[in-house]
């Protein structure tokens, strides 16, 4: 039998900030739910509209209008050949229409300042851009910085609800074959170790990992505020490691009765002074991670709230190590055949 569900709320801007400026508090770590965690896994490309209907900045404001009314939409993209120039709205429209002034060129009302998204960004991401700008709709542009979608508040939510739906279906027969893994396994001491290399700089698959390791801990029968806990903390780690590595790292989790620990390792450049990146909005990110949505110098308080212990190591020339554990209370992951309180396994 399922269990019971709670009934699911979109989480306002505030509560999904993330990385982007806020850390997360005591109160944000326990009270974290579904709707709040797909913020983080689901990105924009994956809830844009992608079939674009297009305008020119030499159309008339009464052919686009039309355009819009047929397809039902409230704003297109003007492009001039393959450049995205503008966006035209029906609040646009509107206004030219309250001027008599329905064939007027594109050009004359569209928007020219434009607030952009990446197709690579999370939707928390695209959250905070529509909070900042009060927007209705956003141009989503892929790593080559050509148009590929648009993405709207209508679309996120959908989004949300339609992985939320795919996770009812799925998610209770996974998680019943993962609880069952080691029911015939007898050790002392048995340990799952998951491992995962991350690349530098790769914002694309930036957030992948940490969404497989939240999706493992659930399907092992972890207690969702504990996975989701673990899943905020690696998804910061493995961020760190993209932004600030030279050559990307280690991320690795092991999971035991008793705690679940975290871990990154890289081979460089080192922190020169661990007490200053510990402190909120210090961050040594470069103008350009910052312009992606990425660098506020929030990750390792975020981290700090989410776990029960955090220590950070490094050396100047030769990389750092960064260790976070969890205390599992009730054997809530039952995957290990005693309690003992002994070191985690470092041979893997």
């Amino acid at each position: 039998m399922s269990p019971t569900r709670r009934p699911t709320r979109i989480p306002t801007e505030q509560e999904t900030l993330g990385r982007r400026g806020r850390s997360i508090t005591d109160d944000d770590a326990n009270a974290i739910n579904r709707v709040e965690e797909l913020s983080y896994d689901l990105k924009v490309h994956e809830v844009m509209s992608a079939n674009l209907k297009i305008a020119s900045p030499e159309m008339p404001l009464s052919e686009v209008l039309e355009i819009l009314r047929i397809n039902h939409i409230s704003g297109v993209p003007v492009m001039q050949g393959n450049e995205l120039i503008g966006i035209l709205s029906l609040e646009d429209i509107v206004r030219a229409m309250q001027k008599n002034e329905l064939s007027a060129r594109v050009s004359q009302y569209m928007t020219t300042k434009l607030i952009k998204v990446a197709s690579y960004d999370s939707i928390v991401s695209a959250m905070q851009k529509f909070s900042d700008s009060r927007l209705g709709r956003l141009p989503v542009l892929d790593e080559n910085n050509k148009l590929v979608g648009m993405i709207t508040k209508g679309d996120i939510t959908r989004g949300v609800l339609v992985a939320l739906q795919k996770d009812y279906k799925e998610e209770e027969v996974r998680r019943y074959r993962a609880s069952h893994l080691f029911e015939d396994i007898i050790s002392d001491r048995t340990t799952l170790v998951l491992r995962y290399n991350i690349k530098a700089q790769d914002f694309t698959h930036g957030g992948i990992a940490s969404s497989h390791i939240k999706r493992a801990l659930l399907r092992l029968g972890a207690d969702p505020q504990i996975a989701r806990r673990c899943g905020i903390a690696v998804y910061e780690a493995e961020i760190n490691l993209i932004i600030h590595t030279t050559n990307g790292g280690i991320l690795k989790l092991e999971v035991e009765s008793h705690r679940i620990t975290m871990s990154t390792t890289d081979d460089g450049p080192g922190i020169p002074d661990i007490s200053q990146v510990l402190q909120a909005g210090y961050s040594t990110a470069t103008e350009q991670v910052r312009e992606m949505g990425f660098g506020a110098g929030m990750g390792l308080v975020n981290m700090t709230r989410c776990v029960d212990e955090i220590k950070l190591e490094s050396t100047m020339g030769k990389g750092s190590k960064l260790v976070m554990r969890i205390h599992i209370p009730n054997q809530t992951v039952g995957i290990s055949r005693d309690g003992q309180n002994d070191e985690p396994s470092t041979n893997h």
